[in-house]
């Protein structure tokens, strides 16, 4: 597919209507997890100018480590439970964080970063790690971002490589 994404304008979730196919379009023949992830972030940053946006993968019975990414640097690794990407993995649920400074033990990679969301990602049945999304401001989630981004990771549930 090419290279080149056609930016919406409109609501959030016409946005997420319009990119959700190109989405699948750029994964589609594409069997490599780290270009899938990294393309993912990048429509998803190129869309919603996200904060920050990228996937954390399981790295071991009780650590996340960071995958492919868009924004300011992050923490490198996570250990299941902590924070709201570690306590995504181990609920094995999608978590919405209104404000971070209210979020018990979380885990602060940028002073920026003031609401996130996070999403299992499953392949096969198992989770191999999590969808994290950071805006910069309060409230910035709900139901639509939930909607859209589960299926946009769903996409990646297929038994390739």
């Amino acid at each position: 597919m090419a290279e080149d994404l056609s930016i919406a304008k409109g609501s959030k979730e016409e946005q997420y209507q319009n990119l959700l196919p190109q989405i699948s379009g750029l994964l589609q023949g594409e069997n490599n997890q780290i270009a899938n992830l990294a393309n993912i972030a990048a429509a998803l940053k190129e869309q919603f100018n996200f904060f920050w946006i990228g996937f954390y993968l399981v790295d071991s019975a009780d650590e996340l480590v960071l995958g492919p990414f868009q924004g300011p640097v992050a923490c490198t690794r996570i250990k299941k439970g902590r924070g709201v990407c570690g306590g995504a993995w181990a609920q094995a649920k999608t978590l919405i964080v209104p404000d971070v400074d209210q979020f018990p033990g979380h885990i602060a990679c940028s002073s920026l970063s003031r609401s996130e969301i996070v999403l299992p990602v499953y392949k096969q049945g198992s989770i191999i790690g999590v969808l994290d999304v950071d805006s910069s401001e309060l409230n910035s989630f709900d139901e639509i971002d939930e909607k859209y981004l589960s299926q946009i990771v769903q996409l990646l549930d297929c038994p390739v490589q």
